[in-house]
Formats: structure tokens, sequence, C-alpha cells
């Protein structure tokens, strides 16, 4: 299977934190959700990838070509939108179009305008005085009028409402359509993810937690409740995030292990909020042994 984008070994130190030897990659024609806590490395992850960090060691590969060495030629064929406006705010959307056709071969006026009275944002009004949904949509409209092979979104559902959420993903449903596009999308919203993502990659304190498809992933995990007398040591051992109540316990557990739990436990599928929280509270009772 052909990789649009493939990370080998990343290693990258800032102070106390750093990442820790990350390595995935995402297949041609997928969408991939990057998620994890604030701080366990997406932003640094990408940043490396558009060579706006550099990172101490290993290897990024983009279509197959180096992100360092041939950093021109990807630039042309992906497209970015960020967590914050990157373009000049006393520029107007035509503005930006007049700029950026320059800039990229394949820029298409007529998708980038057609693109702005579908998210109805005026053409002539000073990006600056958009609305945070606002401005998401104008970078995406700028990602999308290059006819971009893939999409890197870091956040690019905070702060929309309902509504423009889910046009936005009907948008990046359509986008992957021709299966040759492809999307690592990271967000904290991971309801989204859960509707369109093919492959999930969780990234925790800067190391690679997991990185398979979405429903493997819903399929390998389940979160356990009982009563605090109810789970016996060896199992309790082998749970993620156990924590006691007063009345009882919760933790999430592996689902391959289900026929070893005792009767009187109750066991539900996780999701990915549900793992998330559970590998946080894993970490914070192994800083406290």
């Amino acid at each position: 299977m052909e990789n649009a984008l493939e990370i080998k070994g990343l290693c990258k130190s800032y102070g106390e934190f750093s990442l820790k030897d990350v390595s995935f990659s995402l297949p041609k024609g997928y969408i991939m959700g990057f998620v994890g806590q604030n701080g366990a490395g997406k932003t640094t992850t990408i940043r490396s990838m558009m060579n706006m960090a550099h990172p101490d060691s290993g290897e990024i590969k983009i279509f197959g070509l180096d992100s360092i060495q041939d950093s021109c030629a990807i630039k042309q064929d992906i497209g970015v939108v960020f967590d914050d406006l990157y373009f000049t705010p006393h520029l107007t959307p035509k503005q930006i179009a007049a700029q950026l056709k320059c800039f990229y071969r394949h820029w298409s006026d007529e998708k980038f305008f057609g693109l702005l009275d579908k998210f109805k944002l005026p053409a002539k009004k000073k990006c600056g005085q958009f609305s945070r949904g606002m401005k998401m949509k104008l970078m995406l409209s700028a990602a999308l009028a290059h006819d971009a092979q893939l999409l890197i979104l870091d956040e690019p559902t905070s702060g929309l409402d309902p509504v423009a959420r889910d046009e936005l993903l009907d948008i990046l449903t359509e986008y992957i359509g021709d299966e040759n596009k492809s999307i690592l999308f990271s967000t904290h919203i991971t309801a989204d993810l859960e509707r369109i993502a093919d492959y999930i990659t969780i990234l925790h304190d800067g190391k690679i937690f997991y990185c398979d498809t979405k429903d493997r992933l819903m399929e390998k995990y389940i979160v356990i409740k009982g009563g605090v007398e109810e789970l016996p040591k060896e199992i309790e051992e082998r749970s993620i995030g156990y924590h006691a109540y007063r009345n009882g316990f919760e933790a999430m557990f592996e689902r391959s292990y289900e026929s070893e739990l005792p009767d009187g436990i109750i066991a539900e599928s996780a999701d990915i909020d549900e793992i998330l929280v559970y590998i946080a509270k894993e970490a914070a009772k192994n800083e406290k042994a």
C-alpha cells in the first residue's frame, strides 16, 4: 500500500519535553486521526513535517519525498490548516487569493471563491475581523483551492458550531472520495474522528501509544466497573488507569482478557475520549509510584 506520509524514528527535545522515536505512516486515500493530551507532541510532530521545527533525528517522507530536501515540491501538493490564522489580518480573502495563486501551480480561483460562497465568507472583508470559525473556513478554502493531495489539519473544528462542523466533515469526506488524497487530522473533538477517520494514532508523552485502524482501536479496549472487592489483584495490575472510589472502581482493560473478569463486573466498549482519559490516569498513577 502506497503511503502519503511516513515518519520514522522522529526525536525532538525541548527542555523537559521530548518526542521519543515517533514512527507511523498514513496510507494514501485515508484519514488518520492524530490525538493525545495537550503537550503530548502532536503540534511538534506537525511542525517537524512542515520544517517549522528541526528534529534531532529521524526521517519524514511525504509522497515518498524527503521533507527537507524536497520541501518545495512537497509544499505544492499539501494544504495546512493550523489552529490559528496564518494570513496577514489586514488582507481580504480576495487579496489572499491574488497572492497565493502566484505560488501554487494548481491554484483555482473558481474553487477558492466557490468555497467562500459555500462557507458564506465575505471576499472583501479583512480576515482579521473574522470570527474563529470563519478563520478556520478561510484557511480550509485556501488549502483546498490548489488541489492539495495531503491535508494536514491541526484543530480545524475548534470554534465551529455543530452545523459548521458537520458541513466541514462532509467536505473532508468528499475531498478523499477519489481515493488518492489523504488527511492527517489532529483534534480534541474525538467524535469527529469516530465519524470519519480510518486510522488513529495516539501520542502520549512524546511516544506512540497506538497506531492502527480506528476499528481495531474500538475493538481493543473496554471500560470495566464494579464493587471494590470484585476485581482480583492480578487483573487490577493488568488494567489501565485503575481508579478506586468509596463504593467501587473503574478502569480500562484489553478486550482480549474479558473472559477472565469475574461475575458482576460491568464491561462496556471504550470510546476514544475514554481511552485518552485512562491513558492519562495510568501515567499519573505511575508517576506517583
